[in-house]
Formats: C-alpha cells, structure tokens, sequence
C-alpha cells in the first residue's frame, strides 16, 4: 500500500444539509486534491492505470479529487478523505486476474440435456392425442 499523503492538498467548505448554527459558520467539509499527473510517487506505468480506472474522480485539470464532509469536526473529515483517496488509489493500481475459460465436463451436459428431455416429455404430455 503506497502513502503519498506528502502529495496532497486541502480545501475546505461549509457543508451542506441541516445542522444549523454549525453547519452555517464553520468550515468542516474538506476535498483533498491530487494531481496525478505531476506524482513523483508513481512510475508513468502505474499513472496511466490510475488515470485510467478513476477517469470519471479525475478533473480537466489532472487532478483526482474526493470530497468528505461525514462529521462535525474538520480534522476527522480532513483524515477521513486522506483514507479514503489512499484506498481509492491502491484499489485502481490492482490488475485483475485473467478468467480462464472452461468446458463444461460430460456429466453437465448429460445432466443439461436429461432435464431438456424430461421438460419436453412433460409438456407433450399436456398435449390432446387423437
């Protein structure tokens, strides 16, 4: 698990919803910032994952961006967002395993084909004979 705490930033708003007197004078919602295009933490390889997997978290500007604004308090918002963009960024650089196909064995297609029958028997059935 890589930590590039050192490459982040901070900014703080007022959070939105109720909460009152709180939520209307202090400024307890924080968006972390990173760029990371400009990372020295990561080689060009891993940036291009990253890139890549977050597209959609990532700004025009490069930067990939995560805003928290869960508790009434800004240090436990601010650490919050560092948790969760580090948990973001380790999940993006796993490369998933590749699914190996496979044939269904002759037992399943025995047993595929045997229940065909039995429904197809089952339902001529139902059929009037003259």
């Amino acid at each position: 698990m890589k930590d590039f705490t050192k490459e982040l930033s901070y900014k703080t708003s007022r959070s939105s919803g109720a909460g009152g007197q709180n939520v209307n004078k202090v400024e307890t919602s924080v968006t972390v910032l990173w760029n990371v295009a400009e990372s020295e933490f990561f080689n060009d390889d891993e940036k291009v994952l990253i890139q890549s997997k977050l597209k959609n978290r990532i700004n025009a500007e490069g930067f990939l961006f995560l805003t928290v604004s869960e508790s009434r308090t800004q240090l436990m918002n601010k650490n919050k967002a560092t948790e969760k963009i580090l948990e973001i960024v380790n999940k993006s650089l796993i490369i998933p395993k590749k699914r190996i196909a496979t044939k269904p064995s002759k037992a399943q297609k025995q047993k595929r084909l045997d229940t065909k029958k039995k429904l197809s028997d089952k339902k001529e059935n139902r059929r009037f004979k003259f």
